[in-house]
């Protein structure tokens, strides 16, 4: 090979070495950095485009484990609901019992049927208020809401108002009010508001609708809060009339006791001064009481949903999804039988057993209610059991893929450590090997010089 000095070929070569194994060199030390084998898709694109399929499966099942994880929790809820409610059915199964029996008076069967109805009501409250993260999980949340723009366009029941002695209605039994067995909204479950006057009684009437059909009626009498009566409110005073049997509550004011005592009169018939029956409604409309009835409004939302669907896959396939079917347990449901022909515990009424024969009745009620009650912790029970397995499955699935994942992708760290030291020794021969061809050039002026 000649000798020049425009070019330095042994540096060039040395140089060019130098560069590969300081650039292999990098590429380990980003793999040992990063503890993966591949780095970038150069450094294996196909082992790249399955592990990251095989990551994001993995980490979308976990979430998935998660999902079972809070549909156990939910059906935990869901059973502890329906614990509570079979205790209640057992002290109403006693207490039916108890009133069967003819060693008690009327007397005592009252006050045993007092505690009956509560119970039964405490049912519906459980149902209705057991939920997870907002979801209805053992009956309607009955979340209904007074429309009072039901007849007159400018407003709801414009009759019911604090001039007439009516501040504020309530709802106390949304169970009740929320009922839809015709499925078109409780639009047509309404309530009308009427006064009786019977002699010197002013009473103060409820009918309710359910459904469009005539449901309920009571009476309390107001006749004390008349203007001049023993429990005459004052100004800025109020009072709470509960219509227990039909859900509802009246706040009243002052102006309440004006109209008992110079509004409702009577006609030379004995009826209402509007000649409505015994009946008379303050104000009109088109037929009287249209501006004293209210209707319902509801919030779809917080009705019992037939399924819930939770996802426990990584894909969109119906294998991927597992959907839970819940069951109503309240009053309206417990008692129906298996097959949902019998009367209901909400059937028995408010005298459930107030009498020998009506709480014997009851017994039989209260029993299939029982038996209900266990077909849907059963229910409860079996999904329970399914989601474990769920829950165990992907475990087990999330192991192995993650295992799938570690082989096309994690570092052999001990056998990238060896590669490392070799690509080092490398560069510092390559830097060392150029340091001497820059060297080489001097030699040429050994001859210049001789």
């Amino acid at each position: 090979m000649a000798l020049n000095i425009i070019s330095n070929y042994a540096a060039n070569l040395a140089h060019r070495n130098l560069t590969a194994s300081d650039a292999a060199a990098t590429r380990s030390l980003a793999k040992l950095s990063s503890g993966t084998r591949v780095v970038s898709a150069r450094d294996d694109a196909a082992s790249m485009a399955i592990g990251a399929r095989l990551n994001a499966t993995a980490q979308s099942l976990k979430t998935a484990a998660v999902n079972v994880g809070q549909a156990n929790s939910m059906l935990q809820i869901a059973d502890g609901g329906m614990a509570t409610i079979d205790d209640i059915l057992v002290r109403m199964k006693t207490l039916a019992v108890q009133a069967s029996s003819g060693n008690l008076s009327d007397t005592e069967r009252g006050f045993l049927n007092d505690e009956f109805t509560e119970l039964r009501d405490e049912i519906d409250r459980i149902s209705s208020s057991t939920n997870f993260n907002g979801i209805q999980l053992l009956g309607d949340g009955g979340d209904v809401s007074l429309n009072y723009a039901l007849f007159n366009p400018t407003g709801l029941a414009e009759d019911l108002s604090p001039a007439n002695g009516f501040d504020k209605i309530g709802i106390t039994d949304n169970n009740y009010w929320a009922t839809d067995a015709n499925d078109n909204g409780v639009t047509d479950n309404e309530f009308k508001v009427h006064f009786i006057k019977v002699g010197n009684t002013a009473m103060l009437n409820i009918f309710t609708t359910i459904d469009g059909a005539t449901s309920r009626e009571q009476s309390i009498d107001i006749t004390d809060l008349a203007t001049g009566g023993t429990q005459a409110l004052g100004p800025g005073e109020t009072t709470t009339i509960s219509f227990d049997e039909l859900g509802l509550t009246l706040d009243l004011n002052s102006n309440i006791g004006g109209i008992i005592a110079n509004t409702i009169t009577l006609g030379s018939d004995g009826a209402g001064a509007d000649g409505y029956a015994t009946a008379q409604v303050i104000g009109g409309g088109a037929t009287p009481g249209d501006n004293s009835t209210v209707r319902m409004l509801s919030d779809q939302g917080q009705q019992l949903a037939d399924n819930i669907s939770f996802q426990v896959g990584a894909g969109n396939t119906s294998n991927d999804r597992l959907a839970i079917n819940f069951q109503s347990v309240d009053s309206s449901e417990l008692g129906t039988g298996a097959n949902g022909s019998q009367s209901s515990l909400e059937d028995l009424g408010t005298n459930a057993i107030n009498t020998a024969a009506t709480a014997q009745n009851a017994v039989e009620v209260v029993t299939r209610a029982i038996d209900d009650l266990q077909r849907a912790r059963a229910n409860v029970g079996t999904y329970q059991n399914r989601l474990d397995f769920a829950g165990q499955n992907l475990a087990t699935m999330i192991e192995n893929i993650e295992e799938a994942r570690s082989t096309l992708l994690d570092l052999d760290v001990a056998a990238e450590m060896t590669n490392f030291t070799s690509k080092q020794i490398l560069v510092q021969s390559g830097i060392a090997m150029l340091a001497q061809a820059q060297q080489m050039p001097q030699n040429l002026l050994r001859l210049l010089q001789g």
